[in-house]
């Protein structure tokens, strides 16, 4: 009997949705969470200009995998008009075929102690994710998106 109750005092603890699924969230102000979004950051200032931050809505880490999305926007929360970003001057995005506006996903690999958003999509009105040869890889952090396949 005691080892059940040590057991539900332990599972109404903590985060078990979380570590069920073999990922967790980095916390914010930890150096994790600012070494996913940096290696992120490059790809958001290519296409709408510095600066940018994001909010996060998901972000994931098990082992040397991360999955990321967010949503950049300038600092203190100012809107990005996609009319007026480096990426549209360069023909590069088209804000009317962007669903999903700016909103960006990631998936990310650590190299030693680097981390790359190795694939990554703004503005997808699909889950592009959930694709074989990615789940085969990330499903870790995306199991949720790799149901089935």
């Amino acid at each position: 009997m005691l080892r059940v109750a040590i057991m539900v005092v332990f599972l109404l603890a903590g985060p078990v949705p979380a570590l069920a699924q073999g990922w967790y969230e980095p916390q914010r102000g930890t150096d994790l969470r600012a070494a996913l979004m940096d290696a992120l950051r490059p790809h958001a200032v290519w296409l709408l200009g510095a600066p940018v931050e994001f909010v996060v809505h998901d972000l994931r880490v098990s082992g040397n995998l991360g999955f990321a999305s967010v949503s950049p926007q300038r600092p203190g929360g100012g809107e990005i008009s996609l009319w007026q970003t480096p990426g549209y001057a360069r023909g590069e995005i088209d804000p009317q075929g962007m669903e999903g506006g700016t909103t960006m996903q990631a998936l990310y690999v650590r190299s030693g102690r680097t981390w790359v958003a190795v694939h990554w999509a703004m503005g997808a009105s699909d889950v592009w994710y959930a694709y074989g040869p990615i789940c085969t890889v990330w499903r870790p952090v995306i199991p949720e998106a790799c149901r089935g396949m």
